[in-house]
């Protein structure tokens, strides 16, 4: 059977360049507003396609270096490609950042925005190598999202996809054991409370402050949520699904978001979190 379009995307976590514009993109803006003065060195975790570190190198000349890491081999390519206009100023890295490997760098800005939820239950190890790399008084810039979650541990997109699920003709509360079966932890489950959270930084970095706002995603059309859950949450969901349904999966998916869109004014709205962090 010839694998959708969408489906492909999810494997290669294609198009997230327009997917990220969603959600994400709000992050990096949010986060560079907050950049120190004339930073010259910048480390960017899970740093995708590149495009933080695109826009920091284009707003802050003073920036000498502004490094990647990252796992997937597509996005690397994809960042290569965006960042090779700046030469040397730019360097990628292929890492696993729930066991990242010590660097020769001590960045003054270390930023990290949409991904923490995707390193539970070990984000404490990507805290520890960020309190031995930042440099004294540099500034670590995180973005973690913190949406409701039932009894079950499900909340955010994991509402969407259970919709979908119900769709395509599993029982709605079945659901969580659906989950369970596949391995697969909800995302509001991976995404810990900003308490919990806080206790897990604490023996690796100080809290200097934070800031909290909404996180709004909106949609023209089914079939451009079903994309952006595609490059945004990759194959994570429709593992719980047959291969033979996922392209089905991923129509569901888009029509639960539309549903959503056409009845509140909007698919998703959750808190999120930016944590202003240093060295103790």
């Amino acid at each position: 059977m010839t694998a959708s379009a969408v489906e492909i995307q999810s494997r290669t976590l294609a198009g997230y360049a327009d997917a990220s514009r969603l959600r994400q993109v709000h992050d990096r803006d949010w986060v560079l507003d907050l950049f120190p003065d004339d930073p010259r060195s910048l480390v960017d975790l899970g740093s995708g396609i590149g495009q933080l570190l695109q826009a920091a190198l284009e707003r802050f000349p003073s920036l000498q270096l502004a490094a990647g890491l990252e796992r997937s081999e597509h996005r690397i390519a994809e960042a290569a490609d965006r960042l090779r206009p700046y030469g040397a100023r730019t360097v990628l890295h292929q890492a696993d950042l729930t066991d990242p490997e010590a660097l020769p760098l001590r960045p003054d800005v270390v930023t990290m925005t949409s991904v923490l939820h995707w390193l539970f239950p070990h984000e404490e190890r990507v805290f520890a190598w960020v309190g031995r790399h930042l440099a004294p008084g540099g500034r670590f810039l995180l973005t973690t999202y913190h949406p409701a979650r039932d009894e079950h541990g499900l909340g955010g997109e994991d509402e969407i996809v259970r919709d979908a699920l119900t769709a395509l003709g599993a029982d709605r509360g079945e659901v969580p054991g659906l989950f369970a079966r596949a391995g697969t932890l909800p995302i509001a489950t991976r995404t810990r409370t900003a308490d919990d959270l806080a206790r897990v930084l604490r023996p690796h970095l100080a809290v200097a402050g934070h800031l909290e706002r909404d996180a709004v995603v909106t949609v023209d059309s089914a079939e451009q949520y079903a994309h952006f859950h595609a490059a945004t949450f990759g194959d994570y969901y429709s593992r719980l699904v047959p291969a033979g349904q996922r392209a089905d999966f991923f129509r569901a998916v888009g029509e639960s978001a539309w549903q959503r869109q056409n009845e509140r004014g909007h698919v998703s709205r959750m808190p999120v979190r930016l944590w202003q962090l240093t060295t103790p």
